[in-house]
């Protein structure tokens, strides 16, 4: 097995073994943000943690750069723990296990947290060099990326000096972003009523599984399927076949992840089992046909399993349920009329939840329109409030305005063609950068998001490209050697 620390660049991956060794989930960063104290104050480097949480650590330039303009290195220090059903693994105790494949770094069944981890450790890599040449530095290391963007929300701005922002949280080695989407969250919550479960009933579980998932922005316009809309499908087809009771759902996990997984239990009276499994799997080869060129690992099951409660939904509240999660809009809404290829607007039901009498949904609206954004919001509200739920929007944080004007992007345009003999690609992107929120509180400062290739963030198919990291870092490196003299 190869060593995570062996590889090249060592130093950058060292510093990211040691990253993933610690439980860093959004909201709950307590350890990752004293490693990061403890780490600039090692250094003997100004490091402060400011009202929010994140840390700021200030390098003075390399002999010869002390007259050029102050970059801000920046990354988040949370990542997204997601897991495979099976996987038996405790985000809050274990580190991440990775290995090595080829030329890929991957996880054992989780995220790996190169998203955004591998940007964290290649600021960390610059902070402890002595040999790297670069001007004066200041490294902000933002928490709660994942789940609010709150880190970035709290920044004062006071405590910069910087001219130049370099985002590293860019999923593609070729790509220069200048532009992002801006995002809300969608919460629901229903009571509903319930009935005892029929006499001598037969406990069935269905399961959706296998599918691709990925990030609810990036990977929206993929074609890929939700697992939440694919359960709801199937009760919502075996609702006009056969009579059944649901007892419990559970699909999807992360508001920002494509759902993968689905889990719901039903019962049956003995004399319809061989029905529901007639038509369960009638439903199931319709949705695996629809979806075969895209989901190749798809499957569905059913299985009988014990007695697990008393109590299931009422029939009509039932019914209400599904029509409305039908009802909810989900994926590309609008594609982006001026620049091809890019998804404006869009939506993913990332979670729901039905268990002992409560009905909870989460889902993510994104655009980089903010008047487009706050019309699929309305959508989502609308098609909730109409059962009757209970709404909260929250978390809303604004896209970042494309500048093909910026400086720092012709400079880093002209070092990319000189070091790969190719042209980057200049593009926006569908994710939410913190360099939205950036750009209102630092309205003077240039910026531009990028890093290595990561391949299926937000989701236990994470991997990191170990060339394209060299790639990146080589590129980073001359980047920061070739940042203009202050005017």
């Amino acid at each position: 097995m190869i060593n995570i620390k062996d590889i090249e660049p060592k130093v950058l991956w060292s510093h990211f073994s040691d990253l993933n060794a610690i439980p860093r989930p959004s909201k709950k960063e307590d350890r990752i943000i004293t490693f990061m104290m403890n780490f600039g104050q090692n250094l003997g480097l100004q490091t402060i943690k400011d009202k929010v949480g994140n840390v700021i650590i200030k390098k003075p330039a390399s002999i010869g750069m002390e007259n050029h303009k102050t970059v801000i290195l920046q990354s988040h220090l949370d990542m997204v723990h997601q897991k495979n059903d099976e996987t038996k693994f405790d985000f809050n105790n274990q580190g991440i296990e990775m290995y090595v494949d080829g030329d890929w770094v991957k996880a054992n069944g989780t995220t790996l947290g190169a998203d955004n981890g591998i940007g964290v450790a290649s600021i960390m890599a610059i902070l402890s060099s002595t040999k790297i040449s670069h001007p004066p530095l200041e490294a902000l290391f933002t928490i709660d990326e994942e789940t609010g963007m709150t880190g970035a929300k709290g920044i004062d701005p006071s405590m910069f000096d910087g001219e130049i922002l370099l985002n590293l949280d860019t999923e593609d080695d070729d790509e220069l972003s200048i532009g992002c989407a801006g995002g809300i969250d969608t919460n629901t919550s229903f009571s509903y009523n319930q009935e005892p479960v029929y006499g001598n009933a037969i406990f069935i579980e269905l399961s959706v599984k296998g599918l691709i998932g990925g990030h609810s922005g990036m990977d929206i316009d993929k074609g890929r399927g939700n697992a939440n809309k694919f359960m709801n499908r199937i009760l919502y087809h075996l609702y006009s076949k056969i009579q059944y009771q649901l007892i419990s759902l559970k699909g999807g996990s992360l508001r920002n992840a494509i759902p993968r997984e689905s889990k719901a239990i039903i019962t049956v009276k003995e004399n319809t089992f061989e029905t529901l499994k007639i038509e369960f799997n009638k439903i199931s080869e319709i949705i695996l046909k629809e979806y075969r060129l895209v989901e190749t690992d798809l499957f569905f099951k059913l299985k009988k399993v014990s007695n697990t409660s008393n109590s299931a939904i009422k029939k009509a509240e039932l019914y209400n349920i599904l029509n409305t999660i039908y009802s909810v809009y989900n994926g590309v809404y609008r594609m982006n009329p001026s620049i091809n290829g890019l998804v404006e607007t869009s939506s993913n039901l990332a979670r729901v939840v039905i268990s002992e009498g409560s009905f909870t949904t989460e889902s993510l609206q994104r655009s980089s329109s903010e008047t487009s954004k706050y019309d699929i919001a309305n959508s989502i509200k609308g098609a909730f409030k109409s059962m009757g739920c209970s709404v909260i929007q929250s978390g809303d944080y604004p896209g970042w305005e494309p500048n093909k004007e910026s400086a720092i992007l012709n400079i880093m345009i002209s070092i990319y063609k000189d070091l790969f003999c190719e042209e980057p690609q200049v593009k926006a992107c569908h994710g939410g950068l913190e360099c939205g929120i950036f750009s209102k509180h630092l309205p003077n400062v240039d910026m531009i998001s990028f890093g290595p290739n990561i391949r299926g963030a937000h989701s236990p198919d994470e991997k990191c490209q170990i060339s394209s990291v060299q790639k990146f870092w080589k590129y980073l490196l001359y980047v920061l050697k070739s940042v203009p003299k202050k005017k």
